[in-house]
């Protein structure tokens, strides 16, 4: 707006000057010196409103330049310190997934390791007996001789038992739980007195845990210890069922659970591991 002033002022003061140097009439009426005097210093005037205008467009030009540029520097800085974040936050995750894989695949070993022992002690013929060489106590006076637990073995395991288990094992073990539980609901459905069966059905609570299916996983193992009661996996799933009454939020329930699992089995490896976490409760 200012501009547009300037330049109307500018144009009347040229105008004025155009009318005092033309014709003879205008010089008539003022005398040579007194109007070349006037004429120059109108000119002078308009060279300097002319200098004014030119430096409040360019000062106009440099503040619009700053007003637009501002709000563009200030986003560019902002999304430089997003990406920073950003990358900074994919280390995180690069480094937590690299944590996580080394675990869940020692986790893996754990299991497969574990479940290679029970196999082993729940195949017919197997008993814990004392070591080889080693001679029994003598019994006190009007005591009885301490008797051999054996594992009562209930049949072979056929070669189709160990395909359909080995099947389900196949999917836990790549992190298809829900395929696992299937797999091992159908073992159990049709072999159900098999040896392999009650370590089949704690495996279907197991998948239902990582799948924290907490009810699920609990309602399994309850199954276990009631249709296997004297499998050497009543244990483990009594472990895994106060776990996920622990997942659940239920920390009396799974108190209750270990009391009688370190009751029970005190000499197992699972009541060893509810020793522990009752001691952490507290």
């Amino acid at each position: 707006m200012w501009s547009r002033k300037l330049h109307a002022s500018l144009c009347v003061l040229v105008l004025c000057s155009g009318m005092l140097a033309a014709g003879p009439a205008a010089a008539g009426l003022f005398d040579d010196e007194i109007a070349r005097k006037q004429i120059t210093e109108q000119q002078k005037r308009v060279d300097e409103l002319r200098q004014q205008t030119d430096g409040l467009a360019g000062r106009l030009g440099k503040i619009e330049d700053a007003a637009k540029a501002q709000p563009v520097l200030a986003l560019a800085a902002e999304i430089e310190k997003l990406r920073e974040e950003m990358r900074s936050l994919r280390g995180q995750i690069e480094v937590l997934g690299n944590n996580i894989e080394g675990v869940s695949k020692r986790q893996r070993d754990m299991y497969v390791d574990l479940d290679q022992r029970l196999r082993r002690f729940e195949q017919p013929g197997a008993a814990i007996a004392p070591a080889a060489g080693a001679a029994a106590p003598p019994a006190a006076a009007g005591a009885e001789a301490p008797k051999t637990v054996v594992a009562v073995a209930t049949g072979a395991v056929s070669v189709d038992e160990n395909e359909a288990y080995e099947r389900a094992q196949g999917q836990r073990r790549i992190g298809n739980y829900q395929g696992a539980i299937t797999a091992f609901q159908g073992f159990v459905a049709k072999y159900p007195k098999s040896t392999l069966a009650p370590r089949a059905q704690y495996w279907i609570g197991d998948s239902y845990f990582n799948m924290r299916d907490f009810k699920n996983a609990i309602t399994s193992q309850q199954k276990l210890v009631s249709a296997y009661p004297d499998s050497a996996s009543v244990p483990d799933a009594l472990l895994n069922m106060a776990s996920s009454q622990l997942e659940a939020g239920d920390n009396a329930a799974a108190r209750k659970t270990m009391d009688g699992l370190i009751a029970r089995y005190p000499a197992s490896d699972a009541a060893e591991k509810a020793r522990r976490r009752v001691g952490n409760l507290r």
